[in-house]
């Protein structure tokens, strides 16, 4: 799990040892930190406005963001219009214990420190509101907590795969590593993994011009007495795209659940005994959820840290001081913009919440002492 970092009650999980932090590496692929420059402009970087959408830093939708990290200097700008927050109080589904500890990130604020200048801040960290839990929560979520009003979230999705695409393809990437991950994920070995797992997912990409041909498979081996499952479960495997490498992986993750998607998801269910059920998509609404990789590539594309807020209800947390963790995921690249906080809640570790992200609107709080924050990041 990694290891517990702990200030004033309150814990950040940190899920790699220190050496990967200093040298800027994840446990799955080489990522190195830029440093930056000893000179004057490299150590007072304002941000300019963005170039076109295919370059990888921020479009203009984001110039409200935009924040000059001087070397030496806080973190004091704030973008002028942000969504609105809500009070942790009314926010549902939250345990007592959480929102005590919620509530001290919005009045006490946790201290960030950018990870390779000598610049940090103090943030106040306030609910922004849910999103739709359709499968594009990960962008919808993102969007928000960046005030991104100008794109929407399946352009930020769009902008993430692109940018997983330039850095696989261009090797910034290890590629053996990083197809290592995406399998495991999407098409794990189910001879193992079962001390862990009870139920285990192989995901599938059907090509929607292909689904009518592939009804018309699945039916012909019904006409011989073999079970609908079994039947899809042999003709979705034979012709449907497996997700086991970047390539694979950047088409899974383009899908938003809508019209315009040239792949439907398949979802396959297996328990240690075999087959339990195939999910068929059959009105194509399924939209890829993001994971990991797609955090650190959006993270990578808008050049800022995020961090994933976890609180966890009575049946996962430590003790009932310690039932919110941040997760962070550092972009392979230099950070050029304050970070993004996202949020889950649950009540367990499986299904804790993993499924869904709401947005967290992040104050800078200059007049905040760093030794009264409720957590230093």
């Amino acid at each position: 799990m990694g290891k517990l970092l702990q200030c004033d009650g309150a814990p950040v999980l940190d899920p790699f040892p220190k050496q990967c932090h200093s040298s800027g590496m994840d446990p799955w692929r080489d990522h190195v930190c830029i440093p930056s420059s000893a000179s004057s402009a490299a150590t007072s970087a304002a941000l300019l406005p963005a170039p076109p959408p295919t370059a990888s830093s921020p479009s203009p939708a984001g110039a409200s963001l935009q924040l000059s990290i001087s070397e030496g200097s806080p973190i004091t700008s704030l973008f002028s219009d942000p969504y609105p927050t809500a009070s942790w109080d009314a926010v549902p589904g939250l345990e007592s214990q959480q929102i005590q500890a919620l509530l001290k990130l919005s009045a006490k604020g946790v201290f960030w420190k950018h990870p390779c200048k000598a610049t940090s801040c103090v943030f106040t960290l306030h609910h922004g509101g849910d999103v739709e839990a359709d499968g594009n929560c990960l962008f919808s979520a993102a969007q928000k907590a960046m005030c991104l009003r100008d794109e929407c979230p399946q352009a930020v999705r769009k902008r993430t795969v692109q940018r997983f695409l330039r850095d696989y393809e261009n090797g910034v990437m290890q590629k053996v590593a990083t197809d290592q991950a995406i399998k495991h994920l999407y098409s794990p070995d189910l001879n193992s993994g079962w001390g862990v797992h009870v139920v285990q997912e192989v995901k599938l990409l059907a090509k929607k011009v292909d689904r009518e041909a592939m009804d018309t498979a699945i039916e012909e081996l019904m006409h011989c007495s073999m079970s609908r499952e079994n039947a899809a479960e042999m003709v979705y495997k034979e012709r449907c795209v497996s997700i086991v490498n970047g390539e694979a992986w950047a088409k899974y993750m383009s899908i938003a659940g809508d019209a315009s998607d040239e792949h439907d998801i398949i979802t396959l269910l297996y328990a240690q005994e075999g087959l339990i059920s195939v999910e068929e998509n059959r009105e194509g609404r399924a939209a890829a959820f993001g994971d990991d990789i797609a955090i650190e590539s959006l993270a990578s594309e808008y050049q800022r840290e995020i961090f994933v807020v976890q609180a966890h209800g009575v049946d996962a947390m430590v003790d009932e001081e310690h039932c919110v963790f941040f997760l962070s995921h550092r972009p392979r690249g230099e950070v050029l913009h304050q970070p993004v906080f996202l949020f889950m809640k649950g009540t367990g570790w499986c299904g804790s919440g993993a499924d869904h992200y709401e947005p967290l609107i992040a104050q800078p709080a200059p007049s905040l002492m760093q030794e009264k924050v409720a957590l230093v990041l």
